[in-house]
């Protein structure tokens, strides 16, 4: 056997592995989600008894688990405030941070911009546990904003409008020509409309990923919420799905169907927008 012979063969041994390497990892991490659909569609009785099985052996094939979920939770009142969180928190966040990044990179000589990027930066490594009693402290015992829809939208942006910013910094800085601008400003464009027309639109890369990334995390959030809004009426899905879980038993039939239906909405919006995450992620973070 020739050299090159044992190079291509090498070479496909290590292609091969590879790739069951991978599809071991794809196993274990759809493996759950797997369960979830498997047993959302059996009474409580059939997953305690045999939760690896496709379809109940006492009960059978049964929808009840929807209805039931839906009641309990009160499933529309909860899904209408993760919506309106999500969406107007994802939305000040796109807006704020690329205004913010776009002033910084066209101002880069100004110190005080420096100084402000590099903070921000620095903020990304601050873990959200430390700042979690001053939050309830301050927020709710002395300025008395929490149980408000406004307040939580107000933290998920401040918390989130780092990371966006450093996203859109690259982005600007390294697909967005001062060349363009510079023709706006000619043709009597003010700063606002150049941002607006001309940088705004070329961003919808790096929009589409931060968008995403950003409303998985509100929608999916439990922490914060659960520290902000304590009154029933403002609960949020993941704060809802905690009325299935009692003191001696929790129905797991109706866990999982809550999961399910929270899980649909950012599902959905990730297919549509799947195609921009990469190129987002490539054109916001490889010169930030």
């Amino acid at each position: 056997m020739t050299e090159n012979e044992r190079a291509a063969r090498n070479k496909k041994i290590a292609h091969v592995i590879m790739w069951i390497v991978l599809l071991l990892l794809f196993i274990c991490f759809i493996f759950p989600f797997i369960l979830v659909v498997i047993n959302v569609f059996k009474s409580k009785v059939d997953i305690v008894a045999n939760p690896l099985s496709l379809i109940g052996t006492r009960k059978g094939f049964t929808l009840d688990n929807f209805p039931a979920a839906m009641e309990k939770m009160q499933f529309w009142k909860v899904f209408g405030n993760s919506l309106i969180i999500t969406v107007t928190a994802t939305i000040l966040t796109i807006l704020v941070s690329s205004m913010t990044a776009f002033v910084i990179v066209r101002n880069g000589r100004w110190k005080f911009c420096t100084l402000i990027f590099s903070l921000m930066i620095a903020s990304m490594v601050i873990p959200f546990q430390v700042l979690m009693l001053p939050l309830v402290s301050i927020y709710g015992g002395m300025l008395n904003v929490l149980n408000h829809r406004i307040t939580l939208i107000l933290m998920h942006v401040g918390f989130s409008v780092s990371m966006a910013v450093f996203m859109f910094h690259g982005a600007i800085k390294t697909n967005i020509p001062l060349a363009l601008e510079e023709a706006a400003t000619i043709d009597g464009c003010s700063r606002w409309q150049t941002w607006w027309k001309v940088v705004f639109p070329l961003l919808k890369p790096t929009i589409a990923t931060v968008g995403i990334i950003n409303a998985m995390a509100y929608w999916n959030d439990y922490l914060l919420p659960s520290l902000v809004l304590t009154e029933k009426p403002l609960y949020t899905i993941p704060i809802a799905t905690q009325a299935f879980y009692g003191t001696y038993s929790t129905d797991i039939g109706l866990v999982m169907a809550a999961l399910l239906l929270a899980m649909l909405p950012i599902l959905i919006l990730y297919v549509f927008l799947q195609r921009y995450i990469v190129e987002g992620v490539a054109s916001g973070a490889v010169k930030g």
